[in-house]
């Protein structure tokens, strides 16, 4: 554009030129000729003169046509420009959205993914075998077994023997080889107690000192032996259970207890 420029600037002057060397021209023939040769000869150079100005003024048109066009085409090429730089931009806004939400979408499924496996290991424990401590005693129970158990404990707890005495049978029937065994015989035979079934306590208290010895209820079994004993008016194996239980456990509770309930019978 600047080069077009400066072409039409030279081109301008070189006009200026020629007519300033007509206009000369015309006034020095003025005094060669006549008058009317020398109106003729003005009137030549002014058309020569005009001829040139109407080519030169329809060129310059032409040429700021040109750059006009050429302008208002630059002027559309930089606005496509723009409206593509516009359209880039919004489409990458969008693939960054979208690269956003998957990785809120990947985390989400990754937590559910974490909450799924958490809830299924938990659904798994419930089935599988749990290793318990009770009455001093390590072992390992079903979670339907522990289920029952202390379900049968939350009912004597509450003062209800009859029902507990139901349960640890139940328990009991269901789980002959259970590790809860020896405590269910000895709340059982508790709640049995409770209700004046004598008889079937002493079976109960009896069977858990017979089969579970060295277990941390039995000094407190054997009391509740003879106990059942005085209640049948049998004083006599009573007395033979509680010595029993002092030989046997003599540094315990339940002993102390049988050594008070034995210098009763003196």
């Amino acid at each position: 554009m600047r080069s077009r420029w400066i072409d039409w600037r030279s081109r301008q002057a070189q006009f200026a030129l020629v007519t300033v060397m007509l206009v000369a021209a015309g006034t020095a023939s003025a005094g060669l000729f006549d008058d009317e040769e020398a109106r003729k000869a003005i009137l030549d150079l002014r058309q020569k003169v005009e001829t040139l100005r109407t080519d030169f003024d329809q060129k310059l048109a032409d040429e700021v046509k040109r750059s006009s066009e050429e302008g208002a085409q630059l002027r559309r090429s930089l606005v496509d420009m723009q409206n593509q730089l516009e359209v880039t931009r919004a489409e990458l806004a969008k693939l960054r959205g979208q690269d956003e939400q998957m990785a809120r979408d990947l985390a989400e499924l990754q937590r559910r993914q974490k909450d799924s496996a958490q809830s299924l290991d938990e659904r798994l424990r419930k089935f599988e075998p749990a290793r318990i401590t009770l009455d001093g005693k390590e072992f390992s129970v079903e979670s339907a077994e522990r289920r029952d158990y202390e379900a049968a404990m939350a009912v004597f707890r509450k003062g209800e023997f009859a029902n507990a005495q139901v349960a640890f049978v139940d328990l009991l029937n269901r789980y002959p080889a259970s590790g809860y065994r020896p405590a269910a015989l000895f709340w059982l035979g508790n709640a049995q107690y409770a209700i004046k079934d004598y008889k079937n306590a002493l079976t109960n208290f009896r069977s858990l000192v017979n089969s579970a010895p060295d277990h941390l209820r039995v000094p407190e079994a054997m009391l509740a032996v003879a106990n059942c004993q005085l209640e049948l008016k049998d004083t006599k194996a009573a007395r033979k259970s509680l010595e029993d239980l002092v030989a046997g456990f003599p540094n315990t509770e339940a002993a102390a207890a049988a050594k008070d309930r034995l210098s009763r019978f003196k």
